[in-house]
Parts: structure tokens; C-alpha cells; sequence
């Protein structure tokens, strides 16, 4: 029987179960395809003693993110400004200057240290996917190219320093033992020092059945309520919190250890009062998942044959773990969907896992003029249409499944 990976509760309910999946991420090769692909179960459950939802079943996060791990952060422009911008606020807000220290964990190609290395705030990332941290490097931000634990914080701690501010944006939900983790966290953290994680909201995810957004990469599906346990029982608190608008909702919270001199937010009881009368702490609030992921999954199989059917062309836009979850829960391949684009060249010419639909440099837009494009990253929506638009300058349809079947046009 499982347990929480929290709480250790046997109490944990299964609520989503989407069939067996390659990992999101696991890009092939034109070799690849020649070999046999391992799968794993993806089933979320919650857990009704802390409520963290969480995968079911996992692989070891070293087989998730490999040295030639393929997401790059700074291939988002939308992403990468949403990052400066957040460089310039945490600035004021707790003055850092020259003799502060920053850490972020999981800092991937240097997207958002590069602006504390310029303003002048000595800076370190931690980042455990060599392709990643390679280019972080060129842009001369130091790096420890380790997953972070506790056992790493005590290492960084005597080697650098304790930090001012630990940032981690997108990857608390992506740690398999999230109480190392936030243990971690406390030991690397300065008397008086602040953390800002950044995570989608669960309630997202339920209000608009955003069941794409769970991969193997994500252990956990995180709420407000579920997080100031974690934090309490690691010797923190949260004393802020933020919506944010990114990957379809996400929150923002501010952290720090139990006596250090932050006071709390009103925000932060608000947002426990919301989660709370959205039944966040209700079994039957997750009962619904399923339901809704089959609705739209029969949805997409209709349109999709439909278009064919009619001698459509269809292709899609972002090859992302969204994406992959998607395709590969509806049984979907390139029968259906002839290619996909994607602005990353760590992804361009390589095939999706499990449904092995090759990957192409947008460009190609022009040479295969689509009916259809689908877009999976439905986070990003307005940035891939300019992109888009760019290349062509027609009547060509967008489609979004997310969370219902939408078909639309530029003048849409």
C-alpha cells in the first residue's frame, strides 16, 4: 500500500488514472525509435490527512532529468520576462546588494540568475542536468551540477555560504522526497534570509481540469494549505503568498524560518480561507478528475478523426511534457498529428516519447502550410500565435483542448 510522501498516511485515494506513459521529457532519437521504450504507470492520488496530491507511482528523478535533459528555460521570451521582472521586485523587497547571496535551485540555463549577476549580487545555481547548466556556465554564473538535498545544502553551506534568498521556480512539485528538500532549504538559509517558490496551484488543475499539467517529472500537485504544513514541519513558515499567472495559475509564496522577523501576510489566511471553501480538504472535490479527462480525451479523438476525415492537415505547436501527457493518454500518433514544432534546437529533430511524432524547427510551418495547429502549450498561447504569425500569414485555425475543445482564429 502506498503512503504519503509527506505525512507517511496510508490514507491516500487514488483520484486520476491516465494509463501507462513514457517520461514527458525522454526526447528519442532517429535510433531511439528502433529500441524499446520503457513506460510507467501515471496515477494521481490525495492523500486525506495533508492533501498533497502526488503521483502514484515514480521512476528515480535521475532517469526524469538527464545530462541532455531538453527544456530550456530561456526559449520562452514570456518566461524569461516574467523572470527579470521578478529579479527587480525580490531586490527591493529584501535590498540585496554586493554582499548578499542568492540560490536557486534547479537554475537551468542561467534564465533568471543571469539578471542578479548583473545587477551585481553574487549568485550560485544548482542545477543537475549538464545540458542545462552548460549554458548557464557561458554566461558566467557558477554552478553545482547536483540535485539538491540536505546533504548538498550542508555541502554549498560550508563551501559558499548560507543564502539571503533561495529561490526555486517550478521545481517543488518536481522533488520525489519534498521533506529533504525543504530541510535542505532551512539549513541553507540565513537567520533572517527569505525563499520564494513558485509551483502551479492544485486548485487550477481541478477548477479547469488541467490534468496535462501531470507528468512523471511532477511528484506532487501542491495547495497553499498542504505547503505551510510541509514548511511548519521543516522549522519554516510562509509569511507571503502571490497569484501568479504562470503555467495556467500558479502561486508565489515567501518563506522563512519560524523566528525570523517577516510578518505575515493577510494574503496568505485569504488564500487558506479560499482553498478551504473550494474543498480543497474534500475527497470528493478530486472525484470529478477523471470524468473530465475521459470527456476531453473523447473530445479530442472526435476532432482529430473528424479533420482527417475532411483531408485536413493538422500539426501542432510545442513539444511539451503538456503536450505528451495529452497525446499519449488519448493514443494519438502521427496518423493524426503529422509534426510538431518547437522553438527549443534541443528538441528540433528528435520524436516524441511514446507516440514518436517528429519534432521541427517552426520554419517548416512554411513549406507545410496546416488547416489546424494545436497548441499544447497553452501556458505560453499568445507567444506561440505572434511566433506563428510571423511564419504565416493566412486563415489557419488554432486549436486548444484545455478545458474544452476551442477552435479559434488570429482575429478570434
Amino acid at each position: 500500500m502506498m503512503k504519503c510522501r509527506h505525512c507517511y498516511s496510508e490514507d491516500v485515494n487514488l483520484v486520476l488514472d491516465l494509463g501507462y506513459s513514457a517520461p514527458s521529457n525522454a526526447y528519442l532519437s532517429l535510433n531511439d525509435l528502433h529500441k524499446p521504450e520503457i513506460t510507467f504507470p501515471l496515477r494521481i492520488a490525495v492523500c486525506k490527512k495533508c492533501w498533497l496530491v502526488q503521483t502514484e507511482d515514480y521512476s528515480e528523478a535521475e532517469s526524469l532529468f538527464k545530462e541532455d535533459y531538453a527544456y530550456f528555460s530561456s526559449t520562452s521570451s514570456s518566461w524569461v520576462k516574467h523572470a527579470k521582472e521578478y529579479c527587480e521586485k525580490i531586490q527591493e523587497i529584501i535590498k540585496l546588494n554586493a554582499n548578499s547571496f542568492v540560490i536557486e535551485i534547479a537554475s537551468n540555463d542561467g534564465y533568471l540568475l543571469k539578471n542578479f549577476k548583473a545587477a551585481g549580487v553574487p549568485c550560485l545555481g544548482v542545477e543537475p542536468t549538464k545540458s542545462t547548466a552548460e549554458v548557464a556556465k557561458k554566461k558566467g554564473i557558477q554552478v553545482v551540477e547536483k540535485f539538491f538535498n540536505k546533504s548538498l545544502a550542508k555541502e554549498i553551506s560550508e563551501k559558499y555560504s548560507l543564502a539571503d534568498l533561495i529561490v526555486g521556480n517550478n521545481v517543488y512539485a518536481h522533488v520525489p522526497d519534498i521533506n529533504n528538500f525543504t530541510l535542505g532549504m532551512k539549513i541553507l538559509l540565513k537567520k533572517n534570509g527569505v525563499i520564494t517558490l513558485e509551483f502551479p496551484h492544485v486548485l487550477n488543475l481541478l477548477k479547469h481540469f488541467q490534468f496535462d499539467t501531470i507528468y512523471h517529472e511532477h511528484f506532487s500537485y501542491l495547495s497553499l494549505h498542504t505547503v505551510v504544513g510541509i514548511m511548519k514541519n521543516a522549522g519554516l513558515r510562509v509569511w507571503d503568498v502571490e497569484k501568479i499567472d504562470t503555467h495556467g495559475g500558479s502561486l508565489r509564496i515567501y518563506c522563512a524560518h519560524l523566528e525570523a522577523e517577516w510578518n505575515e501576510s493577510s494574503a496568505v489566511s485569504e488564500l487558506l480561507e479560499e482553498e478551504t471553501r473550494c474543498g480543497i480538504q474534500n475527497i470528493e472535490t478530486y472525484q470529478n478528475l477523471q470524468y473530465e479527462a475521459n470527456r476531453i480525451k473523447y473530445e479530442i479523438l472526435e476532432f482529430l478523426i473528424s479533420m482527417k476525415k475532411a483531408n485536413k492537415k493538422i500539426v501542432a505547436f510545442g513539444a511539451a511534457a503538456k503536450g505528451n501527457t495529452l497525446i499519449n493518454f488519448c493514443g494519438i500518433s502521427r496518423d493524426l498529428i503529422e509534426y510538431v514544432c518547437d522553438n527549443s534546437p534541443a528538441k528540433q529533430n528528435k520524436y516524441l516519447p511514446g507516440s514518436h511524432i517528429p519534432i521541427k524547427n517552426p520554419s517548416a510551418l512554411k513549406n507545410s502550410v496546416p488547416d489546424y495547429i494545436i497548441i499544447f502549450s497553452w501556458n505560453i498561447m499568445d507567444e506561440i500565435i505572434q511566433n506563428t504569425l510571423k511564419i504565416l500569414n493566412n486563415k489557419v485555425k488554432f486549436v486548444t483542448f484545455i478545458p474544452r475543445l476551442n477552435i479559434f482564429d488570429k482575429q478570434s
